[in-house]
Order: structure tokens, then sequence, then C-alpha cells
């Protein structure tokens, strides 16, 4: 099992070079942020999580420039969005961004992809929430041929365009990994649909958890995918529950980061890697 930290990073926060070197030097495996481009000031749409989410837990740096600071601190980190919002972004410039990051990290990068929950955010955006899910999917397949094509072009839904040209295409081919985060009871469909790994939220797992990682092996194995990741984000420094997630067969566990100064972050980073050599 691999161990990761997430960290939103913020203008007050420790700075990601910092954040990343230090996960790097305690044993990590990865090292992921989250994404909003904004917080409405008019919010009805209710967090995933039930709780009440303060606008500065929210926000940060652009995930894109934080990864790439992040990648020239590191040498063996792996880098990842968690999640990134495909749906409100232009899957051409997206594109480009997440092969320059593969690129100038020499081939680290995860994409973590997501349809998001903010329908205030999306709207802002021109995004209608109700089609979010199948912006992400026609999304991604656009990305894919993007990446793989020399003249890709597309004609679907939402994005149509005439051959083009774009460069650099990504270290890891054919693409950088894509993990789905959603915990939603269709998750296994899309994670399959975008031929996907799997990053489910801990705060949102229910008591079939096991039976559903077992019936994302069952059904990819038939559709001829021998292997599928499986990712858990936001998981606590509790190691019973990390114990239960080694017995399911979960890939990486991810720790939580508060957007915090250089002792707090440190001091619980220490924690967890204490907690992760111990269970190993």
């Amino acid at each position: 099992m691999h161990f990761g930290v997430m960290m939103l990073v913020t203008d007050f926060s420790l700075d990601a070079a910092s954040v990343a070197r230090a996960a790097e030097d305690r044993g990590f495996e990865s090292f992921f942020v989250p994404e909003h481009t904004h917080v409405p000031v008019s919010m009805a749409s209710p967090h995933p999580g039930g709780v009440a989410v303060p606008p500065e837990t929210l926000q940060g740096v652009d995930p894109f420039i934080t990864l790439a600071l992040a990648a020239g601190a590191t040498t063996r980190l792996r880098l990842g969005t968690g999640i990134c919002q495909v749906p409100i972004r232009d899957p051409i410039q997206l594109a480009k961004q997440v092969a320059s990051l593969d690129v100038v990290s020499d081939g680290r990068f995860l994409f973590g992809v997501g349809a998001g929950w903010n329908h205030e955010e999306m709207l802002n955006h021109g995004v209608d929430p109700r089609t979010r899910t199948a912006r992400l999917l026609e999304h991604v397949v656009v990305m894919k041929r993007v990446w793989a094509e020399h003249e890709a072009s597309f004609a679907g839904r939402f994005v149509k365009f005439d051959p083009l040209w774009s460069v650099p295409k990504p270290v890891q081919r054919p693409h950088p990994p894509i993990l789905y985060g959603g915990n939603g009871p269709r998750a296994i469909d899309r994670v399959l649909a975008l031929g996907a790994e799997w990053m489910p939220w801990h705060a949102l797992l229910g008591d079939d958890f096991a039976d559903r990682v077992a019936e994302l092996r069952h059904r990819a194995a038939v559709a001829g995918r021998m292997s599928v990741p499986v990712t858990v984000f936001g998981v606590p420094a509790d190691e019973e529950i990390i114990d239960m997630y080694r017995e399911i067969g979960v890939t990486r566990c991810v720790f939580p980061l508060p957007p915090a100064s250089a002792g707090e972050v440190m001091s619980m980073m220490d924690w967890y890697a204490e907690l992760a050599w111990e269970v190993e």
C-alpha cells in the first residue's frame, strides 16, 4: 500500500515546494491538491460531507501551478489533482496543462478528475450542473484523443473542433493515470467508462465498500482490465481503518493536511508518517 498526503495550498499556508519536499523526505509516495476556481457569495449547494465549509478551505493556488512548483522541488514524489473539475474547464487547454505538468515532472502526474458538487460555481462557468457528468465523460475522451493523436479532431455534444496539433505529449503513455473521484451509486460505472482508477472519499464510504471494490475488480476483469487501483482520499490517522483498507486491497491511502503554517503542517505530517510506517 502507498501513502500520500493532500493539502489545499493557499496564500497564507505553507508553500507547495516546502510541503512537497517534506512529504518526499518522509517517504510519502504522493501529494494531491484540490480545486475550486472561486467561492460563490450566494451558495445553496450542500457540501457532500454535510458540513458547513468556510470559503478559505475551498480555494487556493491553482492546482497546476501548485503541482508545477512541487515538481521542481522533488524527484520521486507523485503529484496529483484531488480532484480537477473537468466539466468547468476547456478540454483542449486542460489537455495541454496535464501534458505539460507530466513533462515537467518527468512522468509523475496523477490526474484526479471529478464532476464537482458546487452548482453555483458551475453556473458561473456557464455549465449546467445537470450535464456535468456527461461533460466529464466527453471531455476525458477529447483529452485522450489530443494526447494520443498527432492531428486530433472531435465532434461531440459539448465539444467540436477541426484537426489540431497539440504538443508536448505526456511522458506517461498513452496518458497519465486517471483517477475518478466519486462515491455515488454509479461511481463504478464511471470508473469503467473512463478507463480510470477509483478515488472515493473516506468520509462518504459506507459499510458496503469492500463489496464495491470486489464488484469493480470483477467487472473490470470481465472487460479485460487486469488491474484497477483504488485510492481512498481523506483517510484519518487510524490504524484499524488503514488495516481494513489494506485487507480490502486499497492501493493508496491519502491523509489530509490543513492549509496551515509550517509548524502545524510538519507536525501532522510527522504523525502520519509514523503511523504509515508502523502499519507497513
